[in-house]
Parts: structure tokens; C-alpha cells; sequence
């Protein structure tokens, strides 16, 4: 009896809640439900759901998430709105569990609110954590890892070898950017621990899980408060793997010490890793470069940087395998361009104008992040002629506006020839197609993504051919979490190119 009058209770405030909201902003179809809004229409992959109610109910739809006003935006000409005239507006994000347990309780800067610490985090990743100064050691990590598949493949390079794509992918952008941070590997030749590596990959995972889950916590107080579902609990578990893995690099580098030259006035060009640089600050500024601080840069590169890439770049040799003409017009344009004497380098990139189609167009089709970061409101505002308080949750459904039937041709096709014209990014057109963001919080990662995948891909073309496993087409279905990974792990049939071979010995 005691437990019904509790739900009869919290129901009863729950609705004056929601009645209080409504009354403030216009929702349209579909119908919410009390306590819930619309969350019940949420199924996974969210994005799907959420481009389905699109297709239904129109491209600008007001819902409500639980008792959060939620702005849901398919549509070019009103996220030109939200990113031009309303902008600092919507630089917000909103307070999530996410932001609080994998983004240091809101101060990493993917999580961080629209203020002054923000600008200056964002500059320092400008200028010295995503810098090209700081890219100097892609090179070897791609040439160690083209030479682990040449000389995995045995039997004289005649046959073809089955290989794990994922795999390959992560462990070279874990390299890539552990060594950005901190000069440390952890897969390959010369690697002590591979095994935290592992771990590591796994933990990024499950946070990408949770943070897609649509966690009931964060839109409908009580939930938390009564620990239901437990995502909150699995989210302090992994966000506190992560913090002991961050910290125990930063001690690492700490123990080495060579942060003290930089710290008594070294030379700026001479910084090896981001994790010295921000030892360096942190002896004058102890409040703005804290371990927390360091920890904050660190997810947002390590765990972001790393399955985003590798994910996207995993999607593009999938569609190449399901394309083979698409797959020999790529290697035709790498051996014109950059032939067969050297491995591609950061020269060659310009010229390969069809490969960056390629990976535009898988961009398109499976872009890393389907929906945009949430933003938030952080006053009134106006969008597409309607008001919009202040509080409002703001979703940009890239991946309903890159397949939307009246913005492209045959948008489920692949089809990179269809990036020849520049129009179809720059501009007014360009609103269609943002797989990176766009406004003040654009990814900052954005040029030296391009270059990584560019290089990477380029160089698995021009020096193995590739083959799908059987004869049926790779599946192409989409797993859940806030990246669209592969729900099935690609894997596929290499084998050396004879004419690289003087390259690679």
C-alpha cells in the first residue's frame, strides 16, 4: 500500500512537471505520453528511430525527452539557423550522465559548457595537442603496420590471408594518438603492454554504448534518484577504468620528468607529447592545467580519436569490398599518381582525388557521430519561425539529412563520384553534408582525421589487393552505440602487390 501511494506520488509530480512544460513550448505530433514524452518511441539504433519519426512528422520536431524539451532537426536550412544566426545560443551542451562520469563531471571539452575555460581549451588543443607540428611519427606507425601485414601474409605473398580489419585499424590509431599524447605504443614492435591496449579498446567500447543508450536517468529525474536500469552505476564503473588508465600514464610521464626543461623556460618547438606540455603549464597554473585537465584532453583525443576513425575507415574498405569497381578505380588513381617506388606520403594526398570521395561518401552513409553532440539552448531563440526556450535539448540528425531522398540522388547508393562538385559542401549546400560538425563546436580533430584516413587507406590499396572473405556481399548493418560501428566486424582477404614488394623488404 505504502509502495502505491509512492508511485501515485511521483507520477502526480511528474505530470505537473510536464503539463508546466508543454505549456511553455508548442509540441507537434507524435503524441507524448505522461512521465515519458516521447522516449518511448525510442528504440535501437536511436538514430534510426529518430529518423523515422522524421520521415513521419517533418524535419524540425519539437519533442519531449522525459521532462527535457528536446529540438529534433533534420533539415539543412534550419541547422543553417541553429549554427549562423543562433549559434552562441546552442554552443551549449546539456548536463548529461556522460558529460559527468567519461567527461570529468562536465570539464573535458567535447562536454564542456560554452564559457571561457572551454575557448581556452579549445585553443590549446588548436595549438599545440592537434597541431600537424605534433604529427611527425604517423608515418613509421603506418609503415610498421603495412609491414606486420606483408610479413603476416607468409608462403611468398602468393595466397590471400583472412584478417581482422577492426583490429588492425584500432591498434594503429591507438598508436597514433598514445603516441601524440604521451610517447607510448601499445601494440606492435617494440610494445611492453599490448594487453593494456586490449583493455583499453574494451573500455572505450562499452563507454560508446553507453553514451548512445538512451539512459532514462537523463531525462527523467526519479529513474536516477532510484538507481533504475542501472545505467549510472555501469558509467561510474567505466569511468573510473578510464581515469585509473589516464592516470597512470600521466605518472608515467611525470616519472620521466622531462616536462621540467619545458616548465623552466625550454624551447616551445622542442615539446615531445601534449601530456609534458600540460605538466609544463601546470607548475605556473595548477588550477587551469590540473591532472584533471590533463585527463579531460586525453579522453577527448584517446577515446574519441580512436574509434571514430578507425570506425569510419573500417566502413570504407566494407563499401570498397561491396563496390570492387569503385575498389580498382581508387587503386588505378593511387598508381597513376603515386606509382609504385615509394609508400604514399603527405605529397601524394592532393592528388588523390577519388579516394577523397570515397571516404566522403562513406562519410555520408555512416557518418562517425549520426547524431550530432547535443547542444543546448542557453537562452530564447527562434528556429524555422518557432520560438525555442531556453533549456532546450538540440539534436542534429546528420544521418537522416545525408540519406535524405529530397536533398540527394538515390541517397542509398554509394556513390563517390557524386563529391566531384564542390557544391555539395561548401555553401548553403554544404548544410546537408556536415560528418564533422559544424559552428564553435566543430570537431578540432577534423584535419588530421582527413590525413590519417587519406594516408591509411591509401596505402592498404596501393600495397595489398583485397577481396571479400566469400561470395556474398559484407553486411552492412549498423551496431548501436553514439558512433555507428559495424554490427558484424569486418574481415577480409589480403594479399601483398608484387610490385611493392622492393618497397616493403
Amino acid at each position: 500500500m505504502e509502495l502505491n501511494l509512492l508511485h501515485l506520488f511521483i507520477i502526480s509530480i511528474a505530470l505537473i512537471l510536464i503539463t508546466k512544460r508543454y505549456l511553455q513550448i508548442h509540441f507537434s505530433k507524435p503524441l507524448a505520453l505522461p512521465i515519458l514524452g516521447h522516449l518511448h518511441l525510442l528504440q535501437s539504433p536511436i538514430h534510426q528511430s529518430l529518423t523515422k519519426l522524421s520521415q513521419n512528422h517533418g524535419h524540425v520536431l519539437h519533442l519531449l525527452f522525459g521532462s527535457r524539451p528536446v529540438l529534433l532537426i533534420s533539415s539543412p536550412s534550419a541547422t543553417k539557423q541553429c549554427f549562423t544566426n543562433n549559434d552562441t545560443i546552442f554552443a551549449n551542451r546539456p548536463l548529461m550522465l556522460a558529460g559527468k562520469h567519461f567527461g570529468y563531471n562536465h570539464t573535458a571539452v567535447v562536454f564542456s559548457p560554452y564559457n571561457q575555460r572551454w575557448r581556452e581549451l579549445r585553443r590549446f588543443m588548436a595549438l599545440h595537442a592537434l597541431s600537424p607540428s605534433r604529427f611527425p611519427s604517423f608515418s613509421s606507425d603506418l609503415h610498421s603496420l603495412i609491414l606486420k601485414l606483408y610479413s603476416g601474409a607468409g608462403e611468398g605473398c602468393k595466397y590471400f590471408k583472412k584478417v581482422e580489419v577492426r583490429d588492425i585499424l584500432f591498434e594503429l590509431m591507438m598508436n597514433v594518438i598514445s603516441g601524440l599524447i604521451a610517447e607510448k605504443k601499445y601494440n606492435g614492435e617494440g610494445c611492453g603492454v599490448p594487453e593494456e591496449g586490449r583493455k583499453f579498446r574494451k573500455v572505450v567500447e562499452e563507454a560508446f554504448l553507453l553514451s548512445g543508450a538512451s539512459t532514462m536517468a537523463d531525462f527523467i529525474p526519479v529513474v536516477r534518484w532510484m538507481g533504475i536500469g542501472g545505467a549510472e552505476k555501469r558509467m561510474k564503473k567505466v569511468g573510473k577504468e578510464l581515469d585509473e588508465f589516464y592516470q597512470k600514464i600521466i605518472e608515467d610521464r611525470r616519472r620521466v620528468g622531462r616536462w621540467k626543461e619545458y616548465a623552466d623556460g625550454g624551447d616551445q618547438e622542442k615539446k615531445s607529447n601534449i601530456i609534458d606540455v600540460m605538466l609544463a603549464m601546470q607548475e605556473k597554473d595548477k588550477d587551469n592545467y590540473s591532472d584533471v585537465a590533463i585527463k579531460g584532453v586525453m579522453t577527448s583525443m584517446l577515446a574519441a580519436g580512436t574509434e571514430t576513425t578507425a570506425g569510419t575507415m573500417e566502413w570504407t574498405m566494407a563499401l570498397l569490398l561491396n563496390h570492387p569497381n569503385a575498389l580498382k578505380k581508387a587503386k588505378a588513381e593511387i598508381k597513376e599518381q603515386v606509382g609504385h617506388n615509394h609508400l604514399i606520403n603527405d605529397s601524394d594526398i592532393s592528388k588523390l582525388h577519388y579516394l577523397n570521395n570515397v571516404i566522403k561518401e562513406t562519410l555520408r552513409l555512416f557518418p562517425a557521430g549520426p547524431l550530432l553532440v547535443p547542444h543546448e539552448s542557453s537562452e530564447d531563440c527562434t528556429v524555422s519561425g518557432v520560438h525555442i526556450p531556453k533549456g532546450t535539448m538540440l539534436l542534429v540528425n546528420i544521418y537522416a539529412m545525408q540519406r535524405g531522398n529530397q536533398l540527394w540522388d538515390n541517397p542509398l547508393e554509394f556513390k563517390p563520384e557524386r563529391f566531384d562538385s564542390d557544391e555539395l559542401v561548401h555553401g548553403d549546400e554544404g548544410y546537408k553534408y556536415i560528418p564533422f560538425g559544424i559552428g564553435r563546436r566543430r570537431c578540432p580533430g577534423e584535419s588530421l582525421a582527413w590525413k590519417v584516413m587519406l594516408l591509411t587507406l591509401g596505402a592498404l590499396i596501393q600495397c595489398f589487393e583485397w577481396e571479400r572473405v566469400g561470395k556474398e556481399l559484407v553486411d552492412l548493418s549498423e551496431g548501436t552505440g553514439i558512433t555507428i560501428p559495424m554490427a558484424k566486424p569486418l574481415q577480409a582477404m589480403y594479399k601483398p602487390c608484387i610490385d611493392m614488394h622492393a618497397v616493403l623488404v
